[in-house]
């Protein structure tokens, strides 16, 4: 049997129907049996949804022990009205569990702007916290709990030994449109049964998010309701991580940058409208910094997706995209290919445009998973990103949403 975050030990979940959403499941809920060390990236934009504002103030101590989740409404741009079912949420499963309220990580995923349903959602959590449950298919009811405009759910884990010891890594997210993280991403809850040092975790969730949640893009849009929250509750039972220089500490590290990465590129993969899924890769560049904002700049462009949605090898808009990067960029040392997922065609050597077959190209172009790779030749670092180009389906597809 497939394993999911229900393997993690001392983690409990459920997903129901609570009554926001007319036939899915809309509510979502993770529990640690032991308080747990809690980080979480929250979105940079500027309008920040009620839940979102709860959540900051709860994880000032770094330590949480339940994730609450309702789908089908936002709860952003909602007032007092929404401040306040925000906090009932919280306050509701802090009485059903017995424990403080600000141990209770709150999030919400919906429509923007409609009256919260706090009797609905507070019902929801009354109902459904005795169900909650370690048995695999909860797991599974949580994932499909948090989906919106999702086409399917986005589940996780992975697991490794260290000294005796079974260290598991489970992870749930959802996100199809609205897809455009900056230090956070659209909804992904991770538990982990490691024991680690609460701050040090922030650091790694930080660090984590940067190379996975941060590198994808579907449509230039950050929502108001971006999050990342990660509980780790020490039941593995391993020797506390308190310093980066612990062998066990980069193995961790590593592992929760697999998964979400597994989990970003779930998200792009079901991009809405989206037609392809782009990996875009930036190497020999002067640090990983600079590889990472070359990789946003070319897989941010409208150009270049609409290009890759019409298989065209235009491929002097990904260079101009490189030159609006932000950062030193001299085209004549670069080298770029394009292709599928088995070949890639040089189509710039050094700043020189190659003579390629741009039927053959069109040929590669037709595939649903693309590649692009730009060498920039002023350094030893890379990154990796992945997107989703850009087609008639999306304009269609959010043109109606809320009808």
């Amino acid at each position: 049997m497939i394993k999911n975050i229900t393997n993690v030990k001392g983690i409990k979940c459920w997903g129901a129907h609570s009554g926001v959403k007319s036939m899915r499941r809309d509510l979502a809920l993770i529990y640690s049996e032991v308080p747990a060390a809690a980080a979480a990236t929250l979105t940079q934009n500027k309008v920040q949804a009620e839940p979102i504002k709860v959540t900051r103030k709860h994880l000032k101590n770094n330590r949480a022990q339940v994730i609450v989740c309702n789908a089908g409404n936002a709860n952003a741009c909602t007032g007092e009205q929404g401040r306040l079912g925000a906090e009932a949420m919280a306050d509701t499963v802090a009485e059903m569990l017995s424990i403080s309220k600000e141990d209770v990580i709150v999030a919400s995923t919906g429509l923007i702007g409609e009256k919260f349903p706090t009797e609905e959602v507070v019902e929801g959590i009354r109902t459904n916290i005795p169900k909650l449950s370690n048995e695999p298919k909860a797991g599974s009811f949580l994932a499909n709990a948090i989906l919106t405009t999702d086409t399917f759910a986005k589940e996780g884990f992975v697991e490794f030994e260290w000294e005796g010891k079974t260290i598991s890594i489970g992870g749930v997210a959802k996100g199809s449109g609205m897809i455009h993280p900056n230090m956070a991403t659209m909804l992904a809850f991770v538990a982990t049964d490691i024991a680690i040092d609460e701050k040090l975790l922030q650091k790694t969730l930080n660090y984590c998010v940067e190379r996975s949640f941060n590198m994808i893009t579907v449509d230039g849009d950050t929502s108001t309701n971006d999050m990342v929250a990660v509980l780790a509750n020490g039941m593995a039972g391993n020797r506390q991580i308190t310093s980066t220089d612990d062998p066990l500490y980069l193995m961790f590290r590593d592992k929760l940058t697999e998964l979400l990465i597994h989990l970003a590129k779930l998200i792009v993969s079901d991009g809405e409208g989206a037609s392809k899924f782009i990996e875009y890769h930036v190497s020999n560049a002067k640090s990983e910094v600079n590889a990472r904002l070359m990789v946003r700049a070319i897989s941010d462009s409208v150009l270049v997706k609409t290009a890759m949605f019409g298989r065209d090898p235009n491929w002097g808009r990904i260079i101009a995209a490189c030159g609006n990067a932000g950062i030193a960029f001299n085209y004549r040392k670069a080298n770029l290919y394009l292709g599928d997922s088995n070949n890639m065609v040089q189509v710039l050597k050094k700043g020189t445009p190659t003579d390629f077959d741009k039927n053959y190209m069109k040929k590669l172009l037709r595939e649903s998973h693309i590649r692009v790779h730009l060498e920039l030749n002023t350094g030893k670092y890379e990154a990796v990103g992945w997107g989703s180009d850009l087609t008639t389906d999306y304009v269609m597809f959010n043109s109606v949403y809320t009808t």
